[in-house]
């Protein structure tokens, strides 16, 4: 009997008692292929000395401060290498120890900003349906996922949903690209004209969406519509990128593809790649200054953020893949695997999609692919999957309710930026092997 509370208590765990670059190794000596970077964090693998060496050498020196009294060389450090690689003038960068975190902050930051200037009746969120922000209340609060949602209904304050960019499912045939995005651009407006622009925050948004609906990308001219949308009613916008960012596109930030600049973008897992706990928001030069010139205190403060050892282990993280040239292996790697899926598995009859940017792939699957209808939610195929992948020595994040947060079963992998040509093709060969026992054709 174990007195570890893990969130699925009946459910026993193997012990990782090892890791070595994309694999890891359970107490039985067995090896698996870590093809979802746990939940999309093991950027570097495991066992990097670069990173491993910083974490020594910052302990050595100072392990832990309070941020109301020193600040420290990684912590400034850190901050200047995202805020001169960051988007537009997003140049201030504010430390946590995770997504849900960078989240709570950068949602009481866009209320302190407009109550800085004034406009204190901006109070309402907007995000869009089948969305993932964190599990803390606040970001729970303004997620769109109903079923992680519902239990906790009565204790989350109230937000505000439009449709989300699902390509897959939502553009109409007789749609470009470009209507379905300024379509959804104009069902935004709407919603913020039915709230009264006055009464609005912000709008928050996945650059691409994660394991709520499995990778989702968004089509071409999106963003910049959404952009124009928030400009028109000074509402902010807050890009979520705790998953889809620091790399794992192909792009530092992944909003650098659709060539544009939020208000707040938050990051988390890719920055710190698992070897210390850290998140940050990097905010705007115009919210922090209103907020120095004004009160001069943002409202807000953790125990652990701006932790010193989490810093350096991220510098040493990002510098690696920096150094390495990482990014390009990311684009170049995710472009072989998404091309091995469409060929293994293109004529799958319960492969509906595969899509995706970078090393961020998702593959939605169906019970028929000409009317995209969804697996019978009661068969619980995500589950099948994993299990069986994990027999196969493979590690992949199978989620479902991707539809509608009840129906609908996804894939979504997100393998190390460190993977080789020859690792890529043996990721695909034991998850096409996975796909074919579960749901054999």
């Amino acid at each position: 009997m174990t007195h570890v509370f893990h969130r699925t208590p009946r459910h026993t765990l193997e012990f990782a008692v090892r890791g070595e670059g994309i694999r890891l190794f359970d107490g039985q000596g067995r090896a698996y292929i870590d093809a979802s970077g746990g939940a999309g964090v093991s950027c570097l693998g495991q066992g990097h000395p670069d990173v491993i060496r910083a974490i020594k050498k910052q302990l050595d020196e100072v392990a832990y401060v309070h941020t109301s009294f020193f600040t420290t060389q990684a912590c400034e450090d850190l901050a200047d290498f995202l805020a001169e690689r960051a988007p537009g003038d997003l140049n201030h960068v504010y430390f946590v120890s995770g997504g849900s975190e960078a989240i709570e902050a950068a949602l009481k930051l866009a209320r302190q900003y407009f109550v800085e200037k004034g406009q204190t009746s901006r109070r309402h969120f907007i995000a869009r349906r089948q969305s993932y922000h964190g599990n803390t209340l606040g970001a729970l609060a303004i997620g769109g996922n109903v079923w992680r949602r519902e239990p906790f209904l009565p204790l989350l304050v109230q937000a505000h949903h439009v449709s989300p960019c699902y390509a897959y499912r939502d553009q109409r045939a007789d749609e470009t690209p470009e209507q379905y995005a300024q379509r959804l651009a104009d069902e935004l407006d709407a919603k913020i004209r039915e709230l009264g622009p006055e009464n609005v925050a912000a709008f928050v948004a996945e650059t691409v969406v994660g394991a709520t609906a499995g990778v989702l990308p968004p089509v071409g001219g999106y963003l910049k519509r959404v952009r124009e949308v928030c400009d028109r009613h000074g509402v902010l916008l807050i890009l979520d990128e705790v998953m889809s960012g620091m790399g794992r596109t192909g792009h530092l930030f992944a909003c650098a593809e659709d060539g544009i600049t939020p208000d707040i973008i938050t990051i988390a897992k890719g920055l710190g790649a698992g070897y210390q706990p850290i998140g940050a928001l990097v905010a705007s030069s115009r919210i922090y200054d209103t907020i120095v010139q004004g009160s001069g205190l943002f409202q807000h403060g953790h125990t652990y953020m701006g932790h010193a050892t989490a810093c350096a282990a991220a510098l040493a993280v990002q510098q690696v893949i920096e150094r390495d040239g990482l990014l390009q292996n990311v684009r170049t790697r995710g472009e072989q695997l998404r091309a091995a899926l469409h060929s293994q598995l293109g004529d799958h009859p319960n492969v509906g999609d595969v899509r995706g940017r970078g090393l961020f792939v998702g593959i939605e699957l169906v019970a028929d692919r000409a009317g995209k209808t969804p697996l019978d939610p009661a068969r619980r195929t995500h589950v099948a999957l994993k299990k069986q992948a994990m027999e196969n020595g493979l590690l992949m994040y199978p989620s479902g309710g991707t539809v509608d947060g009840v129906r609908g079963d996804h894939i979504l992998l997100a393998p190390p930026f460190i993977c080789t040509e020859a690792d890529i093709d043996e990721i695909v060969g034991r998850l096409v092997a996975t796909i074919q026992s579960v749901l054999p054709a």
